[in-house]
């Protein structure tokens, strides 16, 4: 794993414990988990939002962009 050792690993779970606390690394964890499903979702592009006009809006001449009220 990029060639570290547990010894690295170690260190460098002793800093992170050391600059943020023990009781902010589940809200960081969590926050990242967040992220990184939210990223995944994006790549996949289920979520699109449909910009194109409707057809009957544009067939009667109205501006699709107005809404009447």
């Amino acid at each position: 794993m990029f060639g570290m050792g547990p010894m690295e690993l170690g260190i460098i779970l002793v800093i992170v414990v050391v600059l943020f606390g023990a009781r902010r690394l589940p809200e960081i964890g969590s926050g990242f988990g967040k992220a990184i499903k939210n990223f995944k979702s994006g790549l996949s592009g289920d979520d699109e939002i449909d910009v194109t006009p409707e057809k009957e809006k544009v067939e009667q001449g109205e501006d699709p962009d107005t809404t009447s009220g």
